[in-house]
């Protein structure tokens, strides 16, 4: 059975937890602590050092499922757990102050997830807020990383469907690019 290792980053209230348990096969093993700024995120509880689940795809495929906390207090348990990810699902609350610029903060941060197997963009509470748009992250993202292909997709971390679909795009792209490594390696 092969295996990936993904992980789910994003500012606090963006949806990793519950994009995590939406997608477990197994029960989630969450590091829940009081929220203490309310202020920034209104939720009673957030992440301080790592979510855990795992899906299986078909009969043939394990996928590990690693969230990441999202205030930068924790930002230690971020270089431990990237150290095995081979992409990463980022998730950005539409609703949340500057989502654009949270995007290319996080981008920036774990970007050699996108040279090491691949990244999906996931914007979450579109319903709630409508601007921006897509449109508008795909447009930054183009200015501040030419060259990037990454889908950026609207999600609600809630539907298994939406979560589904984000985890396949980014599966196909890190198979995708190890096949085309494998064969480069090959020719030469």
């Amino acid at each position: 059975m092969s295996e990936h290792v993904i992980l789910f980053a994003g500012p606090m209230g963006s949806g990793k937890t519950t994009a995590i348990q939406t997608l477990s096969d197994i029960d989630v093993i969450a590091t829940e602590a009081t929220n203490t700024e309310r202020d920034v995120v209104d939720k009673a509880t957030t992440t301080v050092a790592l979510d855990y689940g795992e899906i299986v795809l078909g009969d043939e495929e394990k996928v590990r499922l690693y969230g990441i906390p999202g205030q930068r207090r924790f930002d230690f348990m971020w270089s431990i757990l990237r150290e095995r990810a081979e992409g990463m699902i980022l998730l950005v609350n539409n609703d949340a102050p500057e989502p654009v610029a949270a995007m290319l903060e996080y981008l920036d941060e774990f970007g050699e997830l996108y040279d090491r197997g691949g990244v999906v963009i996931g914007i979450s509470r579109t319903d709630v807020a409508r601007l921006p748009r897509i449109a508008d992250y795909s447009r930054a993202l183009a200015l501040q990383r030419p060259g990037f292909i990454v889908p950026v997709l609207s999600v609600d971390p809630r539907s298994s469907y939406d979560m589904r679909m984000a985890l396949m795009a980014l599966i196909i792209n890190i198979e995708t690019r190890a096949g085309v490594v494998a064969r480069e390696t090959e020719v030469v």
